[in-house]
């Protein structure tokens, strides 16, 4: 940990947590060891998904802009046979139906069909801002933005890992600005059966892996424990 440059830390994000929950959480921690340090992180994760989540500290902050652009690859669970308004497991299933029919040849198709570049609204359930006002927030109210912002997408990979219907084990590897719950839906409409997103986990951000992040506790105490060290 260098006090004068800052550090990128590898942290895995828990369930229900969102991206500013860890940030306040790592920033108090800084306060609480008599340090002040911005913190900011390089990519929204959505609070029901977990994994891989890149913080920034100190001067570190001003090269977010570039980790931010970096691919990301995700693994995860969809359901077919229903959907739900955020499409992810925040609001209510409903239009179930029957999925028996499906085929994993056709399953494997229709999801190499939504590789490549493509324009994609945010969902409705998202951080993205309207007229000072989240999406989440108005959307929670019961309101519809039905003028939000396509972007162009890039869908690298969409791999189907297994099939044990309804549910749809996958891999994926998107740009920058790809939601991944829309592709769950948009995966379940192609297949006529309706579907959402039922678990997500950040895998790698560029050629930064999960498999190197910590826990917050640990991140935690390492900060803490560095904050010791640095005074002895």
């Amino acid at each position: 940990m260098n006090g004068d440059t800052g550090d990128f830390l590898l942290v895995d994000k828990p369930m229900d947590w969102t991206s500013f929950d860890v940030v306040a959480k790592i920033r108090n921690t800084y306060s609480a060891a008599g340090l002040r340090r911005k913190v900011g992180h390089c990519g929204t994760l959505d609070p029901r998904a977990t994994g891989l989540l890149i913080l920034a500290t100190g001067k570190k902050t001003k090269q977010i802009s570039g980790l931010e652009v970096l691919d990301k690859v995700y693994e995860g669970v969809i359901k077919l046979g229903a959907m739900t308004e955020s499409h992810d497991t925040e609001t209510p299933e409903y239009g179930a139906c029957d999925v028996r029919h499906l085929g994993i040849e056709e399953i494997k198709s229709a999801a190499a069909a939504l590789e490549g570049r493509h324009m994609q609204k945010p969902p409705m359930h998202s951080a993205v801002w309207h007229k000072g006002k989240r999406l989440y927030e108005l959307a929670r109210k019961g309101q519809h933005v039905a003028e939000r912002k396509a972007r162009e997408i890039c869908v690298n990979s969409f791999t189907v890992l297994s099939v044990d219907l309804p549910f749809i084990h996958f891999r994926m590897d998107v740009s920058k600005g790809a939601y991944v719950r829309v592709l769950a839906h948009d995966f379940g409409q192609s297949l006529g059966v309706g579907g959402y997103l039922v678990s997500l986990r950040r895998m790698a951000i560029g050629e930064f892996s999960v498999f190197d992040a910590k826990s917050i506790p640990d991140t935690v105490e390492i900060i803490l424990r560095g904050a010791k060290d640095s005074v002895r």
